[in-house]
């Protein structure tokens, strides 16, 4: 079961070095964000391996309850406080930590059975329990939910990460299919969660006009052949230019994005 949290970690990195990303932290700068930058994403990561592990551990042997899933949500508030610990108060991975730690506990449970679909299935079976220990206190992701009457972090796991094993992941393989290089195929898949998801982090941030610039925009670069080719390459610098201008960031995407590498590691590896 280690394997899985260093999985997990690996997913958050890549997503975390993966560049040019549009408006995100990323090797080339810290995007519309002003207190965050790679250095501190990279040790949010390394800080959540004993997390990952402790959740595949919690979750081995197991079967989707009540007890189950309040234990996992203890053990995700306590990797938040090490996550914001390494990073001076900066919440970097705190919707990675829910979503990539269901994941790791549906794949600690399920292992092959299933592939991704599968594991996202199993995963989803423990978001369904409430976390009736949760502190009474609003994110700014579900106050975008409410407030624009999208789904969210939660409904995404409820139905089974769709973003991630729907979209993102036949992504992925597609464009490796076509032989570009891993980081456009990469590229290619988030651009492909950004032009369907309701991202919160744009939502909260930069209302509906940034949910729409940021979908129209990312359409725009798998219209243009994706990242590999050049006029999809200046539909993604022009889409990082809108977003930089909205202040707005698709934090939303880039946590599905981890998740969809996440559960390409599982697959490979299982396999």
């Amino acid at each position: 079961m280690e394997s899985l949290g260093r999985f997990a970690v690996d997913a958050l990195v890549d997503e975390a070095t993966l560049t040019p990303k549009p408006a995100l932290v990323d090797a080339r700068s810290s995007g519309v964000h002003r207190d965050l930058d790679l250095p501190r994403m990279l040790r949010s990561a390394a800080s959540l391996r004993p997390t990952f592990d402790a959740l595949a551990r919690e979750a081995t042997g197991r079967s989707p309850s009540q007890r189950l899933r309040e234990r996992l949500a203890h053990i995700g508030r306590c990797g938040e406080e090490a996550m914001l610990a390494a990073t001076g108060g900066s919440n970097s991975h705190r919707g990675a930590i829910w979503i990539v730690g269901l994941l790791v506990a549906g794949a600690a449970m399920r292992g092959a059975a299933g592939g991704a679909d599968g594991i996202a299935k199993t995963a989803a079976a423990v978001a369904q329990f409430p976390d009736r220990l949760a502190p009474h206190r609003a994110s700014n992701g579900a106050r975008a939910c409410a407030r624009f009457g999208v789904a969210g972090a939660r409904g995404e796991a409820h139905a089974g990460f769709p973003h991630a094993v729907r979209i993102g992941l036949p992504a992925l393989h597609a464009a490796r299919a076509r032989g570009v290089a891993e980081a456009n195929a990469r590229l290619d898949a988030l651009m492909a969660i950004m032009a369907h998801i309701d991202d919160t982090c744009l939502l909260h941030r930069g209302g509906q006009r940034a949910l729409d610039t940021a979908k129209m925009g990312a359409r725009r670069v798998l219209a243009g052949g994706g990242t590999s080719r050049p006029e999809g390459r200046r539909a993604l610098d022009a889409l990082d230019a809108e977003l930089v201008a909205l202040r707005a960031s698709p934090g939303g995407a880039a946590d599905m994005l981890a998740a969809t590498l996440f559960l390409d590691r599982c697959t490979a590896w299982k396999h």
